[in-house]
């Protein structure tokens, strides 16, 4: 019997390179879902895009970079997937350099299962979920 490999979306923003990193170090053991590649610009169609491969994945990756101007679309999947009860593994880094986000973005690290310092950090925690 051949096992399927388990599946991460990849939640965060679309700026710093990070999709292709955990691309590169995790396609082998895994079925990757990245909404970089779905090029939908109507809110409506990649709303359900996400949420529908939300809903598929076995893990959600959700990574606040420094530079993501409000992390909403990451919010949103947090909570969708927490809802789903998907395995949800964190990095936020912009909490570390600005504390008002911080306290607004609390919710989604009390959402979190797992909430990692580093992407490297991550990585390395997703790779004991290969098959």
């Amino acid at each position: 019997m051949i096992k399927s490999k388990r599946s991460i979306y990849l939640a965060g923003g679309f700026k710093g390179g990070w999709h292709d990193l955990v691309i590169g170090k995790l396609m082998n053991d895994f079925s990757i879902y990245n909404p970089q590649t779905h090029d939908l610009e109507e809110p409506s169609k990649y709303t359900y895009w996400d949420l529908f491969h939300i809903d598929k994945c076995d893990i959600l990756l959700g990574y606040m970079s420094e530079n993501n101007p409000s992390g909403y679309g990451l919010a949103l999947e947090i909570g969708y997937a927490k809802a789903k009860n998907k395995l949800i593994i964190l990095i936020d880094d912009r909490s570390k350099v600005d504390e008002s986000f911080f306290r607004y973005f609390a919710i989604c690290h009390e959402s979190a299962d797992v909430i990692c310092d580093t992407l490297d950090e991550a990585i390395e925690y997703l790779k004991t979920f290969r098959m």
